[in-house]
């Protein structure tokens, strides 16, 4: 089969899993008209009946299809190869994207977001408040979704809420509208002894993954913000930035102009060409260490929560954030 036509399957099919019903071939036309494909509707009976004999589609009457379990593995899958550098790529474009303004304090951040019940929140808020509190997240600021927002290609579900929180990559953005170019490495596990960051346990390079390395983190059980929070000793989500080192000055003072207004996520920013908790840089490089922006909501999962997590969900006004400890009283607008 060629790649062409390879790529007209996964078109339908993708066009029937997103339906999640039976749909007949004009209908299908339709929706690939939408998406900017121009398929006859001929075509696409054709495909349909080599999706059928590849047990790919079933029949639901003579004229629909609907996508087979077969066919759900092999779409995944063909997304997973094609998803590879995905997140370095994401990560680049929602930098160039975000347009705030540090100075005036207008403009969008990126930030990421996390589907949950209110009541488990108002359950665990004295947890997740005191992550923000122990300076293990991406500043103090935070954002709340209302069930039917929709934010890139997450909508908010009925009885739920989105809790937004600032993404990490929104320091690149800042970075970059001052003219400093930041190459993210990776995200990693940061094992914290006695309220300090001590080593990365566990990284993924942003380069040769499709997820986000704390969403994997997350999932996996591997986090232990609960620890860092009460003894002072655990494991949490943190990312490697490197920068060029004749703009340390200005990082320092940026970083500092940030924290300010409440998106402080610098956690540690290392010497020109020196090593920082054993992660080599160039020697004409800076590396610094950023917060996970997930860090808050992780401490759900921990303590039971289910909780859908996306990160680098999209782009939001930064007149929509506020202050952590006003959460409590937002919620109640949601019982």
């Amino acid at each position: 089969m060629s790649d062409k036509m390879k790529k007209k399957h996964y078109l339908i099919l993708n066009i029937l899993k997103e339906a999640d019903r039976p749909l007949g071939s004009a209908q299908i036309r339709e929706e690939l008209l939408l998406a900017g494909h121009d398929i006859s509707e001929r075509s696409i009976r054709l495909y349909l009946q080599e999706l059928d004999d590849s047990g790919l589609t079933e029949k639901h009457n003579q004229r629909k299809r609907r996508i087979s379990q077969t066919g759900l593995k092999e779409l995944e899958a063909t997304k997973i190869i094609e998803r590879v550098g995905f997140l370095s790529a994401r990560i680049d474009q929602m930098t160039f994207r975000m347009n705030f303004d540090l100075t005036t304090r207008t403009g969008t951040v990126v930030i990421n977001v996390t589907v949950v019940a209110p009541r488990q929140v108002q359950k665990n808020l004295r947890l997740m408040s005191k992550v923000f509190e122990c300076g293990y997240s991406m500043g103090e600021l935070m954002t709340l979704l209302p069930p039917g927002e929709t934010l890139g290609h997450i909508t908010i579900p009925d009885g739920m809420v989105g809790l937004g929180t600032v993404c990490s990559i929104t320091l690149n953005g800042v970075l970059l509208k001052y003219g400093i170019p930041t190459v993210s490495r990776f995200g990693g596990l940061l094992e914290i002894e006695e309220q300090t960051a001590t080593r990365f346990v566990e990284i993924i390079m942003y380069d040769g993954t499709s997820l986000d390395p704390l969403e994997i983190f997350i999932r996996s059980g591997m986090t232990d913000y609960t620890g860092a929070v009460t003894t002072g000793s655990g494991r949490i989500g943190a990312s490697f930035r490197e920068f060029p080192a004749d703009s340390q000055h200005m990082v320092d003072e940026l970083a500092q102009r940030l924290h300010k207004i409440g998106l402080g996520g610098f956690m540690r920013i290392g010497r020109p060409g020196q090593t920082l908790l054993d992660i080599p840089v160039g020697a004409s490089r800076v590396g610094a260490i950023v917060i996970g922006g997930l860090n808050p909501v992780a401490i759900l999962e921990e303590n039971g929560v289910r909780a859908h997590s996306r990160a680098l969900a999209g782009l939001i006004d930064f007149s929509r954030l506020f202050h952590y400890s006003e959460l409590g009283e937002r919620l109640k607008a949601y019982r």
